[in-house]
C-alpha cells in the first residue's frame, strides 16, 4: 500500500482571508471549468496578495498556474493558497505542481485533498520532496462543499445531483389544468438562472417538455462568461420528445435518454438519442447518471417533472434539494405535487435533510438541504 504523505499539520494561527478569497475565486470558475473542478487560488509575498486565479474552461490554465503567471517574479519565496490539491498528471494542460515548483513558491497552503485518483496525495508528495511546506486544511468544510461535485465524482463515478422544485405552500407544481407559470417571483426565477449557469448539465423528464416546452439556457446576466451551457438532458422513454422542441435548437448539446434508438425524422446535429433500459419501460436512472458520469458531468440539475423527481428519490439518487415555496395555495387533488414516485410508505422512510438553509428570494422561501446517507 503507498504510504501516506504527511501533510496532515494545518497552520496554527494562519490568516485564512487568504483561503477567502481563493473561495471566492474559485466561484468564478463553476459553470466553465469542467472536466477540471473550480479551483482558486492566491499567491501572497510578504502579507501582500500578488496574483490571483480561478480555473478557466478546458485547456487554458488552471487556478495555480494563472495566479503564479499574474504574480511573475514574486512568486519567488511567496506562499501559494489554493482550495484544492494542485495536480501532478498532464492533462490539457501540464502538472500544476511543476509550475510551482519552477515558480520558486515556499509553501503551499491546500484547503482540501484531491480524490481523484491520479492525484490523492501525489502532488503534495512532490512539493514536499522539493523542500516546499505543505499546509493542509485550512477552510476545508468550505472547499469541500464548493467542491462536492467534483468530489463525489471522483469517489463514486457518478455526478452531484441537486433537484430543484418551485411550489406553492401545499408542495403543488401546477393548477388542476397544468398551469405552472409563474407560482415564484422573479427573485427566485434570478436564483434559478444563476443555478443553471453553474452547473453541468439539466436534467427534466418528457412530461416537463411537453407541458413547457422550455429552453433549459442559462440566460441573460446569468449565462456564463464563455458561452458555454449545460448539457441538457430530457429523460424520455418512449421518444415523444416533439422535433419542434424549443430546447432542440439552443446553444450547447441535447441527450434524449430513452428506450429506443431514435424517432422516426432527423434530429438537430446537437442532439443525440441514447438508450438506458429499464424496467416496466422506463430509463434507467442509475445507469443514465453513470453515463453521465464517464463523459465527465460531475454536477446535474433536475428541474422536473414530478414523476422523474418522485424517481431519483426514490432510488436515492438525489444529493441536495433547492426548494422555493412561494406564499400561496394551489389545492386540487389533480394538482401535481412537486415530487411523486412510490415515496415514503411510513414515517421512518421519510427523507430528511441536513444542513438545511432557509432564506428569503422576493416573497418566496428558498429551501435547501442535503440528503441524509443511508
Amino acid at each position: 500500500m503507498r504510504q501516506r504523505a504527511k501533510f496532515t499539520r494545518i497552520l496554527k494561527g494562519s490568516n485564512l482571508s487568504y483561503m477567502r478569497r481563493a473561495l471566492d475565486l474559485s466561484n468564478k470558475a463553476l459553470g466553465i471549468s469542467n472536466p477540471n473542478p473550480p479551483v482558486g487560488a492566491v499567491v501572497v509575498k510578504d502579507g501582500m496578495v500578488v496574483g490571483e486565479g480561478f480555473t478557466g474552461p478546458p485547456g487554458t490554465f488552471h487556478a495555480e498556474k494563472e495566479a503564479l503567471n499574474v504574480a511573475g517574479d514574486y512568486a519567488r519565496g511567496a506562499s501559494l493558497y489554493v482550495t484544492l490539491e494542485p495536480c501532478i498528471h498532464f492533462g490539457r494542460t501540464p502538472p500544476c505542481v511543476d509550475s510551482i515548483i519552477e515558480a520558486g513558491i515556499s509553501e503551499v497552503h491546500a484547503s482540501v485533498i484531491d480524490p481523484d485518483k491520479r492525484v490523492n496525495g501525489r502532488g503534495v508528495e512532490k512539493l514536499e520532496a522539493s523542500d516546499i511546506k505543505v499546509y493542509i486544511g485550512e477552510l476545508a468544510d468550505d472547499s469541500s462543499r464548493r467542491m462536492q461535485a467534483h468530489i463525489k465524482l471522483m469517489k463514486t463515478g457518478l455526478p452531484f445531483v441537486t433537484v430543484k422544485f418551485a411550489a406553492s405552500l401545499d408542495g403543488k407544481i401546477t393548477t388542476s389544468s397544468g398551469e405552472s407559470q409563474w407560482i415564484t417571483g422573479n427573485d427566485a426565477r434570478d436564483i434559478a438562472h444563476s443555478m443553471r449557469g453553474e452547473t453541468d448539465a439539466i436534467m427534466v423528464g418528457i412530461g416537463t417538455v411537453l407541458a413547457d416546452n422550455p429552453r433549459l439556457t442559462a440566460r441573460g446576466d446569468y449565462s456564463p462568461t464563455t458561452g458555454r451551457q449545460p448539457l441538457r438532458v430530457v429523460v424520455d422513454s418512449n421518444c415523444r420528445t416533439p422535433l419542434n422542441s424549443a430546447l432542440l435548437f439552443e446553444p450547447g448539446q441535447t441527450i434524449i435518454a430513452s428506450n429506443k434508438s431514435s424517432h422516426t425524422c432527423d434530429l438537430p446535429s446537437s442532439v443525440t438519442i441514447e438508450k438506458f433500459p429499464g424496467s416496466s419501460d422506463r430509463v434507467d436512472l442509475s445507469r443514465l447518471l453513470s453515463y453521465l458520469g464517464k463523459i465527465p458531468v460531475s454536477s446535474v440539475l433536475v428541474e422536473g417533472g414530478s414523476g422523474l423527481t418522485g424517481a431519483l428519490f426514490d432510488e436515492g439518487l438525489v444529493d441536495k434539494v433547492v426548494a422555493f415555496l412561494s406564499p400561496s395555495i394551489i389545492g386540487g387533488i389533480n394538482s401535481l405535487s412537486a415530487v411523486s414516485g412510490v415515496g415514503a410508505k411510513i414515517i421512518s422512510d421519510v427523507i430528511r435533510l441536513s444542513d438545511v438553509e432557509v432564506t428569503s428570494a422576493g416573497d418566496d422561501l428558498l429551501i435547501t438541504g442535503y440528503c441524509l446517507a443511508e
